[in-house]
């Protein structure tokens, strides 16, 4: 691993700098409030532990405040009676901003978030631009349908049937810390596409390019109450959950808080959509083309430091070359160079918080003790900030926790497997179901593999490939429906059949 230069703070944008000074307040209604308690709290900088600025701890009373303006938006409108290609050009306002400020919110998001912040406004911000503006074209056409009925029990009659697609109403969308920004564009832009309101509940470890998200829906001309932002912990995320005036819950995180989402959820059955955890298998073939396995296999684990739900941290790689893949893989890994998001040649940044630091480097320790063998890494990385070396465990058996469990760090355990037995079996032996990943010049074995994988994105030579026209979702405890594409407008909408007898 190489180590970097620590960047100054001078290199900041003075936008963001200013963004940065004072407390900051959350949106409710069109006001920028103070949390109804006065309570705040501190988001730090991953790259050396440092307190970047003080957030209004919002709490249930401010969830309900939100959800009142949410709702009176809502049902009195404008928005409920805005002509949709008049919400089709503020969402696609939206999108021209965040393009405009594209610096300004890789910044913010690398000293939030501790990812390079080249990549953020290149990545990050330049997609969610995308999604915004993907989605306000959706506003234009989201369509009922017509229905030939027969209604065999009425001999002789004439009927007039068709169906309406509605918005659901007050939809609360709770987002985590990995992809801040993005995550929350996933959420709001079919969200208010489909002619909801909502309430954006961000990740307490990174609550600031949600703030200055707000700044840009004032900027864009979205009328009070239809975007509300609160920021807060738990608690603040579980009372909009259960808040009985909520029509809809849209959470992207792990598995065991999606349970409780659903729990808390259940008072008035509102609508749930969840995105949640991973434990993705990468399977290499003998016949892949080595130096593109080697690349894509690395940046299937690595990318965003590890924390990310579709990461490929079971890599099932063919047991003829296994060795060699291995070692080639984890030859790349230690020439990463490591350091803070804000140093333009970093490529491996920090984990988000102490508490994830704590969580990733117990899942080391425990690896070794089970008796699994590191080729790279498997410890910490300097004396200061929340780094983690870049670490291939091989010597694994599928019980070891580092198999089993989604660790959401820069760590990946390799698995052999021979072909003749297949992988399928291995590969699908997870509670999740997010993502897969195939290596092979064999495009017959690679459609077969494909259909025998159980996991809601399959990518062929690649991955991470998605695409904004994609649907994006889990099989089983990786959560429910389909974020992105056309799909993201079915759990944001419901609908109506009207039958009129002529």
């Amino acid at each position: 691993m190489t180590a970097t230069i620590e960047p100054s703070q001078a290199e900041l944008l003075p936008a963001v700098r200013n963004f940065l000074s004072g407390t900051k307040k959350f949106l409710v209604g069109g006001q920028w409030v103070e949390s109804a308690n006065g309570e705040t709290f501190e988001t730090i900088d991953p790259a050396d532990g440092q307190v970047l600025t003080t957030v209004a701890r919002g709490g249930a009373e401010d969830i309900d405040r939100a959800v009142r303006a949410a709702r009176k938006a809502f049902d009195e409108g404008p928005w409920s009676t805005m002509k949709p290609n008049e919400r089709e050009r503020l969402i696609w306002r939206v999108g021209d901003i965040l393009s405009e400020r594209a610096d300004e919110f890789g910044q913010l998001e690398s000293l939030d978030n501790g990812k390079s912040a080249g990549i953020a406004s290149a990545v990050d911000v330049a997609w969610s631009a995308d999604i915004f503006r993907y989605f306000a074209g959706w506003a234009t056409k989201i369509e009922g349908s017509t229905v030939n009925v027969s209604m065999p029990f009425v001999p002789g009659g004439q009927f007039h049937a068709y169906t309406l697609r509605e918005p659901v109403g007050v939809c609360g969308l709770i987002v985590p810390w990995n992809f801040p920004l993005l995550m929350a564009a996933f959420k709001l832009a079919p969200a208010l596409a489909a002619g909801n309101t909502v309430i954006l509940k961000p990740a307490e470890q990174t609550p600031l390019t949600a703030l200055l998200l707000g700044e840009v829906f004032e900027e864009a001309g979205f009328p009070p109450g239809v975007v509300n932002i609160v920021t807060g912990y738990g608690d603040a995320g579980a009372a909009l959950s259960a808040h009985d005036d909520v029509d809809k819950i849209a959470f992207t995180g792990s598995t065991e808080v999606g349970k409780k989402i659903v729990d808390a959820a259940k008072g008035n059955l509102k609508k749930v959509s969840l995105e949640l955890g991973g434990k993705s298998a990468n399977v290499v073939f003998a016949d892949a083309d080595f130096d593109a396995a080697v690349t894509g296999s690395l940046n299937a684990w690595l990318f965003n430091h590890g924390q990310c739900c579709v990461a490929g941290t079971r890599m099932f790689v063919e047991d003829s070359i296994f060795d060699d893949f291995t070692a080639a893989v984890a030859e790349a890994a230690s020439q990463v160079k490591i350091g803070p998001g804000l140093d333009p040649t970093t490529q491996l940044g920090p984990l988000v918080s102490q508490e994830q630091f704590d969580k990733v480097t117990g899942y080391l320790a425990a690896g070794l003790a089970d008796g699994a063998r590191a080729l790279t890494g498997g410890k910490r990385w300097g004396e200061s900030g929340f780094y983690v070396e870049p670490t291939v465990f091989v010597d694994v058996k599928p019980e070891f926790s580092i198999v089993e469990e989604e660790i959401f760090g820069p760590v990946v355990a390799a698995l052999p497997f021979n072909a003749q037995e297949g992988v399928a079996k291995a590969a699908n032996s997870s509670i999740y179901g997010l993502a897969a990943g195939i290596w092979t010049k064999d495009l017959s074995k690679a459609h077969l593999t494909a259909r025998q994988l159980k996991a809601g994105s399959v990518w062929i030579n690649q991955y991470n490939g998605f695409d904004t026209a994609m649907p994006f979702g889990g099989y089983k405890q990786s959560g429910w429906g389909r974020e992105l594409g056309a799909t993201a407008i079915d759990l944001y909408t419901q609908t109506k059949a009207v039958n009129i007898a002529l």
